[in-house]
């Protein structure tokens, strides 16, 4: 695998990431030390997710008509203060 020193990947990253999509992975060394491997995601990590479904549980559960209602006695005793 190739290696690239630490001035020259950052003169040339756009170059160099764009070979390593195209398949040439490489190593960024620092010192003559390597410290990272560059190399191209794969196609599944870079798909997008699946969209969200509106109404997933249409049918599985019911709101009462008079949601809005329940308990706004004791709601507003709560804010009042009694």
């Amino acid at each position: 695998m190739r290696q690239v020193n630490m001035h020259d990947a950052k003169t040339h990253l756009s170059r160099l990431v764009e070979e390593a999509a195209a398949g040439e992975p490489f190593v960024i060394c620092k010192a003559g030390r390597p410290m990272v491997r560059v190399t191209p995601l794969d196609d599944a990590s870079t798909a997008p997710p699946p969209p969200r479904r509106l109404g997933l549980l249409q049918g599985e559960c019911q709101v009462p008509d008079d949601f809005d209602q329940i308990a706004v006695d004791q709601i507003a005793d709560l804010f009042e203060g009694r």
